[in-house]
C-alpha cells in the first residue's frame, strides 16, 4: 500500500482517511470483502461489502494511473523531451486519456509522411507557414527543392509541411480534449437501415431512421445500436458539427493572422480534424459509450443474479420437480426436504407437438402414475419448468390436484433457465451418473424451489437469463462481477456445513475448490460436523482460511447453539458474556422469552463495559435472538398455485398477483401464469418519477399488477402497478 497512493485515494473519496487506511491494510493482509464487512465493523466505522469494494476499485484504478503516469514520464524523458512544461501537464493529468493525449506526440509509430517530411528538413517551411509573414509562400517553398530528398516542386514541399502540420494539429492533447467535450455534450449517436432484409423479425425497425444526443442516449438503446451494427443491419455513425468545430480550429490556430501562408494553415488543420480528429473520437466515444452501457447493464444482471439467488427458501417440503415436453414426455422427479433424490419417472400427459390432442390413454395413465408418486411420497409442492410445454403441464398439474381429497398440494412455476446447461454438465453427471439429461434437469428444478441458492450456484450465471444483452457484454467484466455476487449472496445467506456441496462451498469467504472438495471428503469419511472447530482437520484450510470462513458456515443441531448462528468463533466468549448477563442458558436461545429478554439488553452500556465494539455486540445480540435464521428467510416467499390461468383468459383491467422474473433498463417482466411474462414498463411502475426498475422492483418479488393491454397475436401483455384511475 504506497502513501501516495492512499492520499490520492482519499482525494477521490468521501470516506474518513482511517477507514480508507484500515480497509486496504485488511485487505492487504489477506482478508476477504465479505468477511470484513461482517467482522471488522469497529475497522472500518461499518462499511458495507459495496463501500468496500468501492475503496479497493479506487485504489487499484490509482495505482494504475500511477504508474503509466510514471512509464509515460520517464519514456519521454529518454527521448530528452521532457520540458517543464510537459512534466507540469503529464502531473496534473486526472485520467488515463489525458495521459495518453500528452504522450501521443511521444509514441513510437510506423513511419508516417509527416516523418517523411522531417527527414527531408521541411520542418523549417512548416514553421514559416505558422508566421503571418507577408513573404510569398511559392517563393519560400522553392528555397526546399532538392531532387537528391525526392522534391523535386514548391508543391511538393509544401505537401510535405502540410503532412508535419496536419501531423502535429493532429496530435494536440488541447484540441482533441476540446473536441471529445464537445462531442459528449453536443454530438449525436445516428443510426440507418443498412439491409433491411437481414431483420426478419423487424427488432430494430426503431433504429432504421434514429438519431439521439450523446448525452442523453439511454444505454439498452446503445447496446441495441451496437448489436444491429454487428449483425449489418444498421449503420451507425457519430454525428457533430464540424463546421462549428473547423470555425473554433481556426480561432485557436490561426486567430487575428491573415498572411499568404494562413490557407495553407487552414488546409492543414481542416485535414488534421478530419483525418486524425474526428475518427479517433469518434472511435473513442463509441467505445467510452459502450462501455458505459455495458457496466450499466453488468450492474442490471448483477443485481437480478443477486435477488434470483437469495429467493426464500422453501424449507422442510418434499417437492416433485416435472421437467415438462411434449415428444419426450414430461420428467419427474421426487426429492426429500434435504433435497436428497428420491424417485423418477416419466409420463407422457401432452401429444407429440404443441396444438394436438392429447391421447386420452396415454393422459389417463399420467394422471395416475403423478397422482400414486404424490401420495406414495408424501409430495407437499410440484415445481414445473417453465420451458417448452410449460403452460399445457400446469393445466394437467390442476387437474390432477384438483382430484386430491385428503391434502393440498401447491406447484409453482420454476425458471427453468439454464438448467439443461447444468444437467449436461460434469457435475450433473457426477451426481447422477445413470440419469439422462431431462432427469437430472427435474432434479434441479425440484431443488430450485427447495433452495435456489444452492442449485442456482452450481450454473454458469450468463445461462440464468436474468439480464439484457449479455452475450455482448465484455467477458471478464460480466464474469468478475457476477462472481462478486455470488461470493456475496453465499457470504450473506450463509451455509449448511453438512449438507453444502463443494460448488456452493467454494463461494465461501476463505475457501477456494480445493478446500471445498476437502471439507466434503472429510464429512463423507468421519460423518457430519458437530463444531466448527473440525474445521481445522480438513486438509489444507488453515488457521487464515478458518478464521475467513468458520463464520459463514452453519451446523444445525451440533454441539454448540452458536454454530447454528453468524457469530464468529473469536467472539463466543462475548456471547456468552451477554447471555450471563441477561441470565439466559445457552440452550435456551432461540425461545420467544430469550429473544424479549433480549429486545431489552442494553448493547452500549454492555460494549463500554466490556471494553467491546458496539457494532460487533449488536450484531450478536441479533444472532442470538434468531439463532439459524438467514438473510434470505426475509425475502418473499415463491408465489404457490392449485388453478391455471391462460393468455385468452385476460381482460384489459384484471388484477393479478405475479413473479417478477427479469429486470431490465425499460422495465420488469412479470410471470402471471400464463404462458407468456408480461411487460411492466418503467413508466407504469411508480406514480413517482424513477430512473431505474430497480429502485421499484427485484426478480424473485411478488407485485400486484393490472393488465392493460393484451396481444394474442403476437403473444404479448402489458402490466401496469399503477391502479386504473376510477370512471
Amino acid at each position: 500500500m504506497e502513501a501516495d497512493y492512499l492520499q490520492l485515494v482519499e482525494q477521490q473519496l468521501a470516506y474518513r482517511p482511517d477507514q480508507i487506511k484500515q480497509v486496504l491494510k485488511l485487505v492487504e493482509e489477506g482478508n476477504t470483502i465479505p468477511f470484513i464487512a461482517r467482522y471488522r465493523k469497529e475497522a472500518t466505522g461499518s462499511l458495507d461489502e459495496v463501500q468496500l469494494r468501492e475503496i479497493t476499485a479506487t485504489y487499484q484504478q490509482v495505482e494504475k494511473l500511477e504508474k503509466r503516469r510514471a512509464d509515460v514520464t520517464a519514456k519521454i524523458a529518454e527521448q530528452k523531451k521532457l520540458t517543464p512544461k510537459l512534466e507540469q501537464q503529464l502531473a496534473q493529468a486526472k485520467t488515463l486519456q489525458q495521459l495518453e493525449d500528452l504522450y501521443l506526440p511521444f509514441k513510437q509509430k510506423r513511419q508516417t509522411k509527416a516523418q517523411i517530411a522531417r527527414q527531408r528538413g521541411l520542418e523549417g517551411l512548416a514553421k514559416f507557414l505558422l508566421t503571418d509573414s507577408p513573404e510569398d509562400v511559392i517563393s519560400q517553398a522553392q528555397k526546399y527543392v532538392d531532387p537528391k530528398k525526392g522534391l523535386k516542386t514548391p508543391k511538393e514541399a509544401l505537401a510535405g509541411a502540410h503532412e508535419i502540420l496536419a501531423e502535429a494539429f493532429g496530435e494536440d492533447a488541447s484540441l482533441r480534449a476540446w473536441v471529445r467535450k464537445h462531442a459528449q455534450t453536443k454530438g449525436k449517436l445516428v443510426a440507418k437501415v443498412k439491409d433491411e432484409s437481414l431483420d426478419e423479425k423487424g427488432i430494430y425497425q426503431d433504429y432504421y431512421r434514429f438519431e439521439e444526443g450523446i448525452k442523453t442516449i439511454l444505454d439498452h438503446r446503445i447496446l441495441a445500436l451496437d448489436r444491429g451494427e454487428k449483425e449489418k443491419i444498421l449503420q451507425v455513425k457519430v454525428k457533430l458539427d464540424d463546421e462549428y468545430v473547423l470555425r473554433y480550429f481556426h480561432a485557436r490556430i490561426i486567430g487575428q493572422k491573415s498572411g499568404p501562408s494562413m490557407q495553407y494553415v487552414e488546409q492543414a488543420y481542416t485535414d488534421a480534424y478530419r483525418r486524425f480528429i474526428r475518427q479517433a473520437i469518434e472511435r473513442e466515444l463509441r467505445k467510452e459509450l459502450t462501455a458505459r452501457a455495458a457496466a450499466s447493464a453488468i450492474a442490471v444482471f448483477g443485481d437480478n443474479l443477486y435477488h434470483l439467488l437469495m429467493q426464500a427458501p422453501l424449507k422442510g417440503k418434499t417437492v416433485l420437480g416435472l421437467d415438462p415436453a411434449f415428444r419426450t414426455g414430461c420428467k419427474l422427479a421426487i426429492v426429500d426436504p434435504t433435497g436428497k433424490f428420491l424417485a423418477k419417472a416419466v409420463i407422457y400427459p401432452h401429444e407429440k407437438a404443441k396444438g394436438k390432442r392429447p391421447d386420452p390413454k396415454k393422459r389417463a395413465q399420467a394422471k395416475q402414475i403423478l397422482l400414486e408418486l404424490l401420495e406414495k411420497y408424501q409430495v407437499e409442492m410440484i415445481a414445473i419448468g417453465n420451458g417448452t410445454a410449460s403452460r399445457e403441464s400446469e393445466s394437467f398439474v390442476a387437474e390432477v390436484l384438483s382430484e386430491l381429497k385428503h391434502k393440498q398440494v401447491y406447484y409453482v412455476i420454476v425458471n427453468e433457465a439454464g438448467a439443461s446447461v447444468y444437467s449436461a454438465s460434469a457435475q450433473a453427471r457426477e451426481e447422477f451418473p445413470d440419469f439422462n439429461v431431462e432427469e437430472r434437469s427435474a432434479v434441479s428444478i425440484a431443488r430450485r424451489l427447495q433452495d435456489p441458492l444452492a442449485e442456482l450456484i452450481k450454473i454458469d450465471p450468463k445461462a440464468i437469463g436474468v439480464g439484457q444483452y449479455q452475450h455482448d457484454l465484455p467477458e471478464k467484466e460480466l464474469d468478475d462481477k457476477l462472481q462478486t455476487v455470488i461470493e456475496t449472496g453465499v457470504n450473506q445467506a450463509g451455509v449448511n456445513l453438512n449438507t453444502a456441496s463443494a460448488a456452493l462451498l467454494q463461494h465461501i469467504s476463505g475457501l477456494n475448490k480445493t478446500t471445498a472438495k476437502n471439507i466434503v471428503a472429510y464429512r463423507d469419511e468421519n460423518g457430519r460436523f458437530t463444531t466448527r472447530t473440525q474445521l481445522k482437520k480438513v486438509a489444507r484450510l488453515g488457521q487464515k482460511a478458518y478464521e475467513q470462513a468458520a463464520g459463514f458456515l452453519r451446523i444445525i443441531g451440533g454441539k454448540n447453539v452458536f454454530d447454528n448462528t453468524d457469530i464468529h468463533p473469536e467472539s463466543y466468549p462475548l456471547a456468552k458474556a451477554i447471555l450471563a448477563k441477561v441470565k439466559i442458558d445457552p440452550a435456551q436461545i432461540g425461545t420467544a422469552w430469550a429473544e424479549e429478554k433480549l429486545a431489552h439488553f442494553d448493547a452500549k452500556a454492555f460494549a463500554k463495559a466490556n471494553q467491546a465494539g458496539l457494532a460487533t455486540v449488536k450484531d450478536i445480540v441479533a444472532s442470538l435472538k434468531k439463532p439459524g435464521r438467514t438473510l434470505r428467510d426475509s425475502m418473499p416467499a415463491p408465489l404457490l398455485k392449485a388453478d391455471v390461468l391462460h393468455l385468452e383468459d385476460l381482460k384489459v383491467g384484471m388484477n393479478l398477483q405475479g413473479t417478477v422474473r427479469n429486470v431490465v433498463d425499460f422495465g420488469a417482466f412479470v410471470d402471471i401464469g400464463v404462458k407468456q411474462d408480461g411487460l411492466v414498463h418503467v413508466s407504469k411502475m411508480s406514480q413517482k418519477f424513477i430512473k431505474h426498475p430497480s429502485q421499484v422492483v427485484a426478480v424473485g418479488d411478488i407485485v400486484d399488477v393490472y393488465v392493460t393491454d393484451v396481444d394474442l397475436k403476437r403473444g404479448r401483455i402489458q402490466l401496469s402497478m399503477l391502479a386504473p384511475a376510477d370512471d
